[in-house]
Formats: structure tokens, sequence, C-alpha cells
């Protein structure tokens, strides 16, 4: 009997342990994922950018998909935003990645190379300059 509950509680224990790092490990991959939706919506607003830019210096004030032209300093100023949004969550990423590897030592795991790739963490982006 008290084998059984010992037994029992052991399998709790991993139980619970294997939770926990779940929970570690998909909060890193949740900011990194987020990351990625920014970066998109940053690509998609430079190349709006390039194209508005390149409509300005062709001298045409209307964009080819009858929408209304917009501003390459508004274009700037939005992507900056992003930009600083993305570097917002690359350190909340960060932060997550080392409470990971934290709770992996705290649990005896040693080597993290696996985690590492699995959850680089991309470097910081830089603001765009007014072209």
């Amino acid at each position: 009997m008290r084998e059984k509950s010992y037994d029992l509680t052991q399998e709790e224990i991993l139980r619970e342990r294997a939770l926990v790092l779940a929970r570690a490990g998909d909060s890193v991959d949740r900011a990194l994922k987020k990351m990625k939706a920014i970066e998109k919506i940053i690509a998609d607003k430079e190349h709006l950018l390039n194209e508005a830019i390149e409509s300005r210096m062709n001298g045409n004030t209307t964009n080819h998909d009858y929408a209304p032209q917009v501003s390459p300093e508004k274009l700037v100023s939005e992507i900056n935003k992003n930009i600083f949004t993305y570097n917002k969550m690359r350190e909340y990423a960060k932060l997550r990645y080392y409470y990971f590897i934290v709770t992996r030592e705290a649990m005896g795991f040693r080597r993290h190379k696996m985690v590492e790739d699995i959850y680089r963490i991309p470097s910081k982006k830089q603001p765009i300059q007014r072209r």
C-alpha cells in the first residue's frame, strides 16, 4: 500500500514537472509567433513604402490599386512604431526564454542546444530613417 502511494506521488510529480516545462516552452513559442506576425506587418508596410517612394519618383499621385496614396513619411512613422513593438516583444521573448532555461536547469537538464535551435530569438530591429 505504501509503495503504491509513493509510486503514485512520484508519477504526479513527473506529470507536474512536464506541465511546467510545457507551459514555459509554450510561453516562449507564443512570444516568437507574435514577433513573426509583427515582422510580417513591418515587411508589408516596407513594401508599401517602397511603392510610395517609387510612385512619387515617377510623378504618380495615385496608387495602381485605386487606394488613396499614403505618404512615405506616415509609412516610416508606422513602420518605426511596429519596430518598437517588435523590439518590446523581443525583450519579452528573451525573458520567457530565460525562465524556460532556468526551469530546465532547476529540473536537472544541463544541455540546451536543442532548445536554442528551436527557440532562437531574432536580433533587434533598428528604426528606419526617412527615405
